[in-house]
């Protein structure tokens, strides 16, 4: 009797140790496994028996009623077994109500288990204007992130969080022991008294309120015109949350692991605790005593066998298993070695081979053909035959214009190497180009809306090839054989006047004699083109970054991809409006006719930039300074000069010489074309400054001789003396009449 006790206690004990090692806290198998849409397996589940013994945090409750799965109060809508749950979190707000002097928030805080943490493939966002949001976890490391919204007026509906209406923390790396955490957002309320001034603000007329909250990376796109007003009336986000079994490694759990048949242990990569995978070729739930079923390929269709009947299953994988007679190759197919072919087999071989070569000769000698017919086509198509007759004509034979050929442009491009942009714009794409005989160029592919503009392409370009002015970058040839015309033009080593002044490639370092120099310049370029050039050309996109500085800092007037040429009998053209913001003369915008003034005006702007160091149009600025010209004019004006000129060029000594730039600056800029004066009398007025800077030099060091030179009279720019100023716009001198020393 003893004995049979003996053997059932040893039978018992060996019972329980095999369910212990091999299959420990395995569920019993009548457990529900779907709570509404989701569905449930170990080592979650929703009853006593059916969830991982070993942690209660596994153990979540089914709401029959509603459907849902919940973790705690927490709605949970999806489980995966490589350690994420889906979850979905309250919202925090704070808003300012118009019949209330006061605001209201629900601050949040969620408690996870010790099995659970935040995913780093979270977002912490916040949606509203002047406003910041932090978030704080809590545990053997404690950690705070936040960010900060600011906005005066509705933002942009771009979808972006970049911190207009709405901010999120890029870097999400919560510490994996932080088992509780709260957040919220405050209103920054430091411009008003209370929240009655907050109401009437015109940001809380768009945005009463502020949201914090977490969302899933991915899972929200911000759209100014809905989530400012009420965040769409969502008010819960899908949360991730990482899980792992325990707090030990693989090695440490040894063999108290859960993981089930055909799987292996890892350990987690977000926090402590393992978790458990199939094995490759493996399917099913790996937690469970029974584990991961074989997948079969063959049956499935994920095999790479060439012949489908070769595949065969195993587990873990599959095999291409060939006839008898047959061998497997490296692509996975059947084939059976004939060594006694093999001489016939190379002779075919070759013959293919000659086939494909002749083929090939063949095609690419038709290749040829179209190409070379195509480059003559598109040649005549952008007036190449036109150019020729035109160059050849009486008067032009003396041009110094070439034409080149598209080989020649990718050589000197290298294939049009993106390395080789120097800069892209509205009027084209501009390259670097070094020709054979290692002269650098600017080659810039030119844009043709339509044939019908060939004749006057080719026109201006004839024109401006005629153009020999030291202010103007010189075209020195083109390109027509490629479906898009490139011009060629000598190449100006110091970048643009925008580079200089907005420190994008250099540092903003021109004095005042430098700028005033440059400002007179272009302003005898462009009489030059309005009075002198044979057929008046109107260039219709000056701004800074279309002037470019040799090495000497000499400007030179580049870009006419826009520019118009007037005829004689004509002031003015009408034509589609053409030019750059913050450049655009207003009068032209509205009405469509283009005339000289149109120039005259971007001039003072350009002028302005000089004077202020500042860019016509910048966005980042405050409102009333985003326009340059509404700013530069107004701070005129009123006598606030000052806050707007550049400091690396104001000082006692050019203080009346930049007053008297900003006048012109603002002469340029009248509203109505008529009341701005001629791009001749700019340039000699911005002469007659240098000029007289240049007498005050010599008189503060030769006082004596400089009376008796002028005969005590004083020469003025305004004309307030006797003597009288002319430009000549070619030589970039004065020409002085002074009648007083006749």
């Amino acid at each position: 009797m003893k004995f049979q006790e003996g053997v059932f206690l040893v039978v018992i004990f060996f019972l329980a140790y095999t369910q212990l090692v091999k299959g420990q806290h395995q569920p019993r198998e009548d457990c529900k496994l779907k709570c509404g849409n989701v569905t449930i397996e170990y080592p979650f589940g929703i009853s006593t028996g059916c969830y991982y013994p070993g942690d209660d945090n596994f153990n979540l409750t089914c709401d029959v009623e509603e459907k849902l799965l919940l973790f705690g109060i927490i709605q949970v809508t999806n489980i995966s077994h490589s350690g994420h749950v889906s979850v979905l979190f309250e919202r925090f707000s704070e808003c300012i109500y118009e019949q209330k002097n006061e605001t209201n928030g629900t601050g949040l805080g969620y408690q996870l288990g010790n099995s659970f943490s935040l995913s780093s493939n979270n977002k912490f966002t916040l949606v509203g204007c002047n406003a910041l949001s932090l978030l704080s976890t809590f545990g053997k490391q404690n950690y705070s992130t936040g960010c900060l919204s600011l906005c005066n007026s509705q933002p942009e509906a771009n979808g972006r969080c970049n911190g207009v209406g709405c901010c999120t923390t890029e870097d999400f790396s919560v510490p994996f022991d932080s088992d509780t955490f709260q957040f919220g957002s405050v209103r920054l309320t430091n411009q008003v008294n209370n929240s009655l001034d907050l109401f009437n603000t015109s940001v809380y007329q768009f945005n009463p309120c502020t949201y914090a909250f977490l969302v899933e990376d991915g899972k929200f796109n911000f759209d100014s015109s809905k989530d400012l007003k009420n965040l769409r009336n969502v008010t819960r986000f899908p949360v991730a949350l990482d899980w792992s079994i325990g707090n030990q490694t693989c090695e440490q759990a040894g063999s108290t692991r859960i993981c089930g048949k055909n799987s292996s242990c890892y350990n987690s990569t977000t926090r402590n605790g393992y978790i458990c995978k199939c094995n490759e070729g493996y399917d099913g739930n790996p937690y469970r005593s029974e584990g991961c079923k074989d997948i079969n390929e063959c049956i499935s269709d994920t095999h790479n066998c060439s012949d489908p009947k070769t595949c065969r299953n195993r587990d873990g994988g599959f095999d291409c298993k060939c006839p008898s007679g047959y061998d497997l190759n490296s692509s996975m197919s059947c084939t059976r070695p004939e060594y006694k072919r093999t001489r016939i087999f190379l002779v075919i071989i070759i013959g293919v081979l000659v086939l494909l070569l002749a083929a090939i000769c063949i095609q690419h000698a038709t290749k040829q053909r179209k190409y070379t017919k195509l480059r003559r086509q598109f040649f005549e198509q952008n007036g190449g035959g036109m150019l020729i007759q035109r160059l050849s004509g009486t008067g032009l034979s003396n041009i110094d214009f070439k034409i080149f050929t598209e080989e020649g442009m990718k050589e000197a491009t290298n294939g049009y190497d993106e390395s080789r942009i120097l800069g892209q714009g509205g009027q084209g794409t501009v390259y670097k180009g070094i020709l054979p005989d290692n002269t650098i160029v600017a080659i810039k592919k030119a844009r043709l809306a339509d044939s019908s503009q060939v004749d006057q392409f080719i026109h201006e370009v004839l024109v401006l090839s005629q153009i020999n002015h030291r202010n103007v970058v010189k075209i020195l040839g083109c390109c027509l054989e490629t479906e898009v015309p490139l011009l060629v033009y000598e190449f100006i080593t110091n970048g643009t006047l925008f580079d200089h002044l907005h420190g994008s490639m250099f540092d903003s370092s021109l004095t005042w004699e430098h700028r005033l120099r440059i400002a007179i310049e272009v302003a005898g370029t462009l009489a030059y083109l309005h009075s002198s050039a044979s057929i008046p050309i109107i260039h219709r996109d000056i701004k800074t970054a279309n002037i470019l500085l040799d090495e000497n800092l000499t400007a030179k007037v580049a870009d006419f991809g826009a520019s118009k040429l007037i005829p004689m009998d004509k002031e003015q053209l009408t034509t589609m409006v053409q030019g750059t913001l913050g450049y655009l003369d207003p009068e032209y915008y509205t009405t469509g006719l283009l005339n000289e003034k149109s120039d005259v005006y971007s001039f003072g702007v350009v002028l302005m930039e000089l004077l202020s160091g500042q860019k016509a149009l910048c966005f980042e600025r405050p409102q009333a300074s985003k326009h340059l010209v509404s700013y530069f004019v107004s701070a005129t004006e009123e006598n606030r000069l000052h806050e707007i000129i550049d400091d690396q060029v104001l000082n006692e000594d050019n203080l009346k010489e930049i007053q008297e730039a900003a006048r012109i600056a603002a002469e340029c800029t009248r509203l109505m074309g008529e009341e701005r004066p001629r791009m001749k009398e700019v340039a000699a007025k911005l002469e007659a400054l240098r000029v007289e800077k240049t007498k005050h030099k010599w008189s503060d060091q030769y006082p004596e001789e400089n009376e008796h030179l002028i005969g005590g009279h004083i020469l003025s720019a305004q004309g307030e003396t006797s003597s009288s100023i002319s430009y000549d716009s070619i030589k970039n001198v004065p020409i002085l009449d002074i009648e007083t020393g006749r």
